[in-house]
């Protein structure tokens, strides 16, 4: 391979970042679990599920780098990763096919989904993909408008696990036509309330993002979480998702699911590190590790409740 191939695999890598996979996989991972626990574990639909997660975030990832730059985001004063589309790596109107491509192999992929779990994965399955879109482009860009951290919370968290869930438990659900009303048993508490660890750990990733490049978007007029409320309550936003996170093995133990759920705990003074830079720096040099120490915290908590509940 040629060194200008090896940098241009390079450059697609840096648009993918496969760094933020973790936000694809945790989901998916604590939504297999509680199946396993559950017995309703169905290995082809939980893997159907982590594929198309990671398309749709792979897809957001093409489609932000792409807005991003084209919108006057990205500049030469960010100090976050490098974007291919505003270093001129690659040309915007390929970065913006393959954001289509993607996310069209993303809503093929759920096809298979949409056989199991019927029209409510189709709904969800569409919604989250132009969402994807929508965080940096249309006309209303939610990134752009303080709704980011919401998006996140949501689909990268909420409808992502109880999604997996929900797939798995329908794959079992007897039923001989196309499923269009939820069956019993496939939306549960349990499901929702391990949602919302991965929800709010998700969304710390975006936070420490958005307070990073918080001055750069202000110049750029894009109105991020983090622009709206400052640094100081966007720090607290962090610190209570994070102990939202925390609270949910509690839950699962008085529920009792045994105290092998609170095997996430193990992961706090990892946390807590984390926690410091983010309570008392702004420079890219800092959060660029944070950053990436939260995506990872967020796979590290994922597999230890997944195991937790299981055990």
């Amino acid at each position: 391979m040629t060194e200008v191939e090896t940098s241009r695999t390079k450059a697609w890598l840096m648009a993918a970042r496969p760094q933020t996979l973790p936000a694809a996989a945790a989901p998916v991972i604590v939504g297999t679990g509680l199946a396993v626990a559950e017995g309703v574990f169905a290995p082809i639909p939980a893997l159907m599920a982590f594929i198309g997660a990671a398309l749709i975030q792979v897809g957001t990832n093409f489609a932000n780098d792409y807005y991003d730059a084209v919108k006057g985001a990205d500049t030469d004063d960010r100090e976050g990763f490098t974007r291919v589309t505003q270093s001129g790596l690659i040309a915007p109107e390929q970065v913006k096919l393959a954001t289509m491509i993607t996310f069209a192999l993303a809503i093929l992929s759920g096809t298979y989904l949409v056989y199991i779990g019927g029209v409510p994965i189709l709904l969800i399955g569409l919604v989250s993909v132009f969402c994807g879109w929508a965080y940096t482009g249309g006309p209303y860009p939610l990134g752009y408008h303080g709704l980011g951290d919401l998006f996140v919370f949501v689909f990268f968290g909420i409808v992502a696990v109880m999604g997996t869930f929900y797939v798995q438990a329908a794959a079992v659900v007897p039923t001989e036509t196309l499923i269009t009303t939820i069956p019993e048993g496939t939306v549960t508490l349990e499901a929702f309330v391990a949602s919302l660890s991965i929800a709010g750990l998700s969304t710390c990733i975006i936070i420490v993002n958005n307070i990073r490049d918080r001055e750069t978007d202000i110049e750029a007029g894009k109105r991020t979480l983090a622009v709206r409320l400052g640094y100081r309550w966007s720090r607290l936003e962090y610190v209570a998702l994070l102990t939202l996170a925390y609270l949910v093995p509690f839950w699962f133990w008085l529920e009792g699911y045994g105290v092998a759920t609170l095997l996430p705990l193990v992961s706090l003074p990892y946390a807590a590190v984390i926690t410091r830079t983010v309570l008392t720096r702004t420079d890219g040099e800092a959060l660029n590790p944070a950053l990436e120490g939260t995506g990872k915290l967020l796979a590290l908590y994922a597999v230890l409740f997944a195991l937790g509940v299981v055990l």
